[in-house]
């Protein structure tokens, strides 16, 4: 049953800065898209490797491929800093104009290998942390993290990230249109722009349908372009979601929605099962 088509295909070099669209990619089982979350800022005073959530200026910086990458590779980037300063990833002072951008001692690095504990490995948190990170009030309930694998939760306990990855859980992601229809109409007055979110795959669905389908799709395989995928999980959101970059303005009510009306979920992980290539415009099916 076709669901719809895709709409727009997104990549981010770096995780949690602005990153680009793309007309068509291949997708592995691995890495999803070749490049995606390829590198990550360090903060070296406390010894972890950070995203918006804790460094909300990331957001306002730019990164591209100065190559296409592959597979697994990293190729070189380019960073516009929020001040129009560009640096690139293989400049020698790239560690120092990121900190003096972000304001915070920071570092700038390529996947590493799993074996490389320390490189992934989380700091003390609290609970106070987590609340303020997610935006939730006082007395707002934890989103439910219990779907995703009981392996990944544990490694994601003593980690930032998946070790020899950037993804905040799993590789690939998607929302459609209708979600995003449907999450307008709860915050009339907010910018609802795909960007806040951060998805892969963009599916716009039938004009006029409303809801959040993609929920309902968990368990079940798409097939998108040339790759099928099974639907695994809905995927809680935090404060990123309402931080300013480009033209977007900070929105405290987009995540106040999405507490009240999913449990803070928009979109879902994909798994890949049948890797292959995807192209905007391409149909996406439902199995």
């Amino acid at each position: 049953m076709q669901v719809g088509e895709v709409s727009e295909l997104w990549r981010y070099p770096v995780k949690s800065m602005r990153g680009d669209r793309v007309v068509s990619t291949e997708v592995t089982e691995r890495w999803g898209f070749p490049g995606d979350r390829g590198w990550a800022v360090r903060d070296e005073q406390a010894s972890e490797i950070r995203g918006a959530k804790r460094i909300n200026s990331l957001l306002q910086f730019h990164a591209r491929y100065l190559e296409e990458p592959a597979a697994d590779s990293t190729p070189a980037i380019e960073i516009t800093c929020p001040d129009g300063t560009v640096v690139r990833s293989d400049d020698d002072e790239i560690h120092d104009a990121l900190s003096a951008a972000t304001g915070r001692t920071v570092t700038l690095w390529p996947r590493r290998s799993p074996d490389d504990h320390e490189h992934y490995r989380r700091g003390r948190i609290t609970r106070a942390d987590i609340r303020a990170q997610l935006d939730l009030g006082p007395d707002d309930p934890f989103p439910d993290f219990s779907t995703l694998p009981e392996d990944l939760l544990a490694e994601l306990f003593d980690y930032v990230t998946p070790r020899g990855t950037y993804f905040d859980a799993m590789p690939l992601s998607l929302a459609t249109t209708t979600a995003l229809g449907s999450l307008q109409a709860t915050v009339p007055d907010s910018l609802i722009d795909a960007r806040r979110f951060r998805k892969n795959v963009i599916v716009a669905g039938e004009p006029g349908a409303e809801g959040f389908p993609e929920f309902e799709w968990v368990g079940r395989q798409l097939r998108i372009g040339d790759v099928v995928c099974e639907v695994t999980t809905p995927i809680a959101r935090c404060v990123m979601v309402g931080l300013p970059q480009a033209e977007l303005p900070h929105d405290r009510n987009i995540l106040k929605s999405l507490v009240r009306n999913t449990g803070m979920d928009l979109g879902v992980y994909l798994r890949v099962v049948e890797p292959g290539r995807i192209t905007e415009g391409d149909p996406v099916h439902l199995d």
